[in-house]
């Protein structure tokens, strides 16, 4: 594992996503504004200039997660361990405590610039279990792997015996001894999609497994079909869950997605503001002693 010592990332602290059109915001913006900031690396490795002066400045400032986007940890072509070795590079540069991909796959013979979804059977458990075990061994840490929004299963052969979506996420963490990312929205989405009780599935995670958390925006297509968009602000059911997620978990680093659609800084920093007052409730919560105890 590597020997460099990353940032510390309080558990609880609300972040923000590095995009470059909030470059300027972010470099401006007062202390306090946010606690930590995601990129991909993908988008920022050997990036120069003014963007990659910025990086560094706002690296030193707070801590960086990374999240990426290309890996394809369910995908059949060999890991691209230049790639990962480069990012192992980027990750001990700036002190980065978490590097999370996403559990679903990306490529076929060239790169599909979508994410789909995975077989939820024991083969593809072991496979992908495999592929995280070397992704880790290359960039020396541990990885988190988020759980995947999906409007389709992937189709099971006939010989396989199919799973659950969350035996099969438990599973690969198990093989893979992995940490979770876990995307609330991912959860709410899928639950209202695929007609399961977001709660259950919750309480059906490893707390000692989830690193951080992720929490997003989407489409309401129909009252039972979501889109996930990362695109628009949280809605309330997903803010519910997330403190769900904290009073089951306890607090976690969480950040809050937004890929395009992008509001005025300030309407960020109010949802990140969401996201403390969470936090600070469950911090209360823990707090009050229990009417047991008062007796």
């Amino acid at each position: 594992m590597s020997d460099v010592r990353p940032l510390p990332l309080p558990a609880a602290s609300a972040g923000l996503g590095l995009r470059r059109a909030l470059v300027d915001a972010l470099h401006t913006a007062p202390a306090g504004d946010f606690d930590f900031l995601e990129c991909a690396p993908e988008n920022w490795i050997g990036v120069g200039g003014r963007f990659g002066d910025a990086l560094e400045a706002l690296s030193a400032r707070v801590p960086l997660v990374c999240h990426g986007l290309s890996l394809s940890l369910g995908g059949v072509e060999p890991l691209d361990e230049t790639f990962l070795a480069r990012v192992r590079r980027f990750l001990d540069r700036h002190r980065v405590p978490l590097y999370s991909e996403h559990l679903s796959y990306c490529s076929d013979d060239g790169h599909l610039y979508d994410l789909l979804p995975i077989p939820f059977t024991d083969e593809a458990v072991y496979h992908v279990a495999a592929r995280i075990r070397q992704a880790q061994d290359i960039v020396g840490r541990r990885i988190a792997v988020e759980n995947a929004s999906y409007y389709a299963a992937a189709p099971v052969a006939a010989h396989q015996q199919a799973l659950s979506e969350i035996d099969f996420i438990n599973a690969v963490l198990a093989e893979a001894d992995c940490d979770l990312l876990l995307d609330v929205n991912n959860v709410y989405v899928n639950a209202v999609n695929q007609r399961y009780d977001a709660e259950a599935f919750l309480a059906a995670l490893p707390a000692q497994r989830i690193a951080y958390i992720h929490v997003a925006g989407h489409y309401d297509e129909a009252d039972d079909l979501k889109v996930d968009t990362h695109g628009a602000p949280v809605k309330d059911a997903v803010w519910a869950l997330l403190a769900s997620a904290y009073r089951r978990f306890g607090a976690r680093p969480t950040l809050l997605e937004r890929d395009f659609n992008l509001p005025p800084y300030a309407e960020l920093v109010g949802e990140l503001g969401t996201v403390r007052a969470l936090l600070h409730d469950y911090s209360n919560d823990r707090a009050q002693p229990r009417a047991d105890a008062r007796a």
